[in-house]
């Protein structure tokens, strides 16, 4: 048994184990767990706690747990739900230091607070570790130890470690999924105390563990969930997920665009932006992600390499290669050469290589091809697409072919089908366990590939230099945002232009007098908008008059909105036509602050294209997520249109990053909408600011 000093070594390694309602009845969930470990290997004791059996498995069984002579590791609470309370109760007078609850956890007639949280309750009192409720157990393959609620395949410990808050996808992975070489996999389930980030930084002290799987609906523990990604990036240990619900939205009204426009899974993108987690969309894609990522090579410099058989589905390949984002390797001269040599007459000596022809000695050339395209300095990572066969003499032989080109390099090497259904179960476990991972499915396997690609570009990124603000910034604006006054427009400008985010010259003014005298001062044409606290959408109550050329007009336009709205007004110099951003903060339920970038002006509710990062972000971050937004080639020019100011967004978007690192647990909501890109720097033609309600 591999036993690390963890604090949920108790329950992943006990050292003993007490099995409450354990009977000799079979399919009893305790004497299943019994015959489990002891088949394992298990060298502790095993307590079975039954007031109604005297033995259980070869066991004395136990009345209570007050019975038991010592306390145990870890008590199985295999009981009906009705006395899941009084059974934990019992487990914690008795001395355990962890628990297993499968069951899950709601009792009809229930009263409040509700079943789960009492036992939550009771165990964190307490400070033990709790796998489940509601959860199908763990397999501690390294530890040698499962506890399951029904059998779980044996199989020998590897390199990955999974975690799903779904059993039936712990299931598919851990029971259903031989090729996955796993050192440990947890069914979370509702997390009645230990979290996924507690089962994360469990397995990152697993020096055996090369890559995590994660399936997750929620994160109950977010500050632990960032600590246990920082600490995967510093052990470069990959964590490739599936976040399920993500088109949920945040279950509130927003005042501001930002607040709106984001929802959970917004930050939690943000969140896995910061620390280079790989998000995935499917079952498929998971595990073809992990396999690729647990191989033993990591992907170099350069693109992909690939080999086929089939010219119809090298060209389909080719499309949703390019459809994914996935870059071939461009070879150099000498490699063309070598694959001339060796394709039969009519094939083009190109990456990526179809090298069936005549079929006469078919296997000898695709390793020879292969072999060439995997040496290329360009290749990255090499990939051969066949729809294997077991038990078919080609495929085997294009197999083989595959295993002698991946024994000349030292990059990594991959076998991908592309139709998923192919009969190739043993030969796929036995090539994967070599280290030629299967991938199987083209787009799962190209996305597999290009999130190999970006955990390599990831670590090999560039440090960026820490932002810093003044000190005295940081305090006065505190100090204001604790008080309740309302910000104006005027205001929230001067917020911004001290974090380095500039505006038009503008003027508050009280008269009509003073707003003919402030547009002569700035220089026509102007703009006149409503100064009036607690006005979040000027442009809606009709608080907005743009292009005012002429004393005239401006005393006009002061007349209206003055008469309507209040003798408070803001004149501010017109900034001429870029391309319209939106810069905002929100709080997120579970994260807390987030920076919004993405399309404003009239655009920002029709395109909905926004991307969060977390307070603090640096230029790298900020580049990276203005790259992601739709409306990101405008900012290059487009029909004559000269380019915009990127480098001044991505200053922009930092300094806004840095804002909420400073105050962002005193605003509620803020909005910049638009942002003007121009050719030369950024402007901020409006700002909402709404400090956070105590």
């Amino acid at each position: 048994m591999t036993r690390i000093d963890h604090r949920l070594s108790p329950l992943l390694t006990p050292r003993s184990v007490a099995l409450v309602g354990a009977s000799p009845r079979e399919g009893n969930t305790g004497l299943t767990i019994m015959g489990t470990l002891r088949g394992l290997g298990f060298e502790g004791r095993l307590f079975p706690v039954n007031p109604k059996a005297s033995e259980v498995a070869g066991e004395r069984c136990y009345p209570t747990l007050e019975d038991l002579p010592g306390a145990p590791d870890l008590a199985v609470l295999a009981v009906a739900a009705g006395k899941l309370e009084e059974s934990l109760a019992a487990v914690i007078r008795a001395g355990a230091r962890a628990a297993t609850i499968f069951g899950a956890c709601v009792i009809e007639g229930d009263t409040r607070p509700a079943l789960a949280d009492r036992l939550s309750a009771l165990a964190r009192e307490a400070g033990i570790p709790v796998s489940g409720g509601n959860s199908m157990g763990f397999c501690n393959y390294e530890g040698r130890v499962r506890i399951n609620s029904y059998p779980f395949n044996d199989r020998e410990p590897g390199t990955m470690a999974f975690l799903s808050q779904s059993g039936s996808v712990f299931g598919a992975i851990a029971n259903h999924n031989p090729r996955a070489s796993l050192n440990l996999a947890v069914s979370c389930g509702r997390e009645l105390v230990t979290t996924v980030s507690d089962y994360m930084d469990y397995a990152l002290d697993l020096p055996s563990t090369r890559v995590i799987g994660l399936f997750v609906e929620t994160i109950r523990d977010p500050a632990g969930f960032m600590a246990a990604l920082a600490k995967a990036e510093a052990r470069d240990v990959p964590v490739v997920l599936i976040k399920a619900g993500r088109t949920e939205q945040a279950a509130r009204m927003a005042i501001s665009h930002s607040g709106a426009l984001t929802g959970s899974d917004q930050a939690f993108d943000a969140v896995c932006r910061r620390f280079g987690a790989i998000r995935v969309e499917t079952l498929d894609e998971l595990a073809a992600g992990m396999l690729l990522m647990n191989a033993p090579r990591r992907a170099g410099a350069g693109g992909l390499a690939t080999i086929h058989d089939s010219g119809g589905e090298r060209e389909m390949i080719v499309d949703l290669a390019a459809d994914v984002g996935v870059p071939f390797a461009t070879i150099g001269p000498a490699t063309v050469a070598k694959l001339a040599a060796r394709l039969d007459y009519g094939l083009a000596p190109e990456n990526p290589c179809d090298a069936f022809g005549t079929g006469a000695d078919y296997d000898g050339i695709m390793r020879d091809c292969f072999a060439a395209l995997l040496a290329d300095s360009a290749t990255a990572l090499g990939v051969f697409f066949l729809d294997a066969q077991q038990g078919n003499w080609y495929s085997e032989a294009c197999v083989a072919a595959c295993v002698a080109a991946a024994a000349t390099t030292t990059k990594p090497v991959a076998l991908a089908t592309n139709y998923s259904a192919v009969n190739h179960h043993d030969l796929a476990v036995r090539l994967t366990h070599q280290g030629i991972p299967v991938l199987d499915g083209t787009i799962p396997a190209l996305k597999a590939v290009r999130n190999a690609f970006a955990w390599r570009d990831w670590r090999a990124r560039a440090p960026e230099p820490a932002t810093t603000s003044d000190p005295e910034v940081r305090r006065r604006w505190r100090e204001r945002l604790g008080r309740p006054a309302p910000f104006d427009e005027a205001e929230g400008l001067a917020l911004l232009a001290d974090y380095g985010i500039p505006s038009p010259p503008h003027r508050v003014v009280a008269t009509r007098a003073e707003a003919i005298a402030a547009a002569e001062a700035l220089g026509y044409p102007v703009v006149l908008k409503t100064a009036a606290p607690g006005i979040a959408h000027k442009t809606d109550v009709g608080g907005v008059r743009l292009g005012l050329a002429t004393a005239e007009t401006v005393g006009a336009a002061y007349d209206d909105v003055a008469g309507r709205l209040g003798p408070r007004i803001l004149v501010a110099a017109m900034v001429g036509s870029g391309v319209e951003l939106i810069l905002g903060m929100t709080v997120d339920a579970q994260f807390g602050p987030l920076v919004l970038v993405g399309a404003g002006g009239v655009l920002v509710e029709v395109m909905r294209d926004v991307r969060a990062l977390l307070p603090g972000a640096d230029g790298r971050e900020a580049r990276g997520v203005i790259d992601l937004l739709a409306l990101r080639p405008l900012l290059d020019g487009v029909r004559g249109r000269p380019a915009a100011d990127v480098a001044a967004t991505v200053k922009a978007v930092v300094g806004l990053a840095a804002l909420a690192r400073d105050l962002g647990d005193l605003i509620g909501e803020m909005d910049v909408n638009p942002l003007m890109v121009l050719p030369t720097g950024v402007v901020a033609l409006d700002a909402l600011v709404v400090p956070r309600r105590p």
